[in-house]
């Protein structure tokens, strides 16, 4: 999750999810992993969160829109279907590809999740990639 708010440094929230191995198995986010980490977001940024979400079916999941509708420090908006040009995180995973994951053969999923780790750690302590993300995307961010 990227985070902007004008005046103040850019953020990364990650959570890296491994997949079990298992063929009945859940190999992304579900919606409760998702309503875990707005909710921790929201307690580590301390304010509002303005959410702009991509078309992800999960992302418009019943309980997930139920759960927000509930929350007053919440608002989404989503983008318009296919959009990946408009999605910072999309840069975000171009950045990881083409540096932390590029030329390298993994021995265990261990070492794969080892890697996307240190990569999104590096990402995370540099507010100006993570501010060009979004200068890619050519959207502004205005206070209200």
């Amino acid at each position: 999750m990227t985070c902007y708010k004008p005046g103040h440094r850019s953020r990364l929230i990650y959570r890296p999810r491994r997949d079990n191995g298992r063929r009945d198995g859940r190999k992304s986010f579900s919606w409760r992993e998702y309503r875990d980490l707005l909710t921790a977001a929201h307690q580590q940024l301390g304010g509002p969160i303005v959410l702009i979400w991509d078309n992800l079916n999960v992302h418009k999941a019943a309980d997930l829109r139920q759960w927000a509708a509930a929350r007053d420090w919440l608002t989404i908006h989503y983008l318009p279907p296919y959009a990946p040009d408009l999605n910072p995180v999309e840069r975000i995973w171009s950045l990881l590809r083409r540096g932390w994951l590029s030329n390298i053969a993994f021995s265990t999923p261990e070492h794969l999740v080892q890697r996307i780790r240190r990569g999104l750690r590096h990402i995370q302590y540099r507010p100006g990639l993570i501010d060009g993300c979004l200068a890619e995307t050519g959207l502004v961010i205005r206070p209200t």
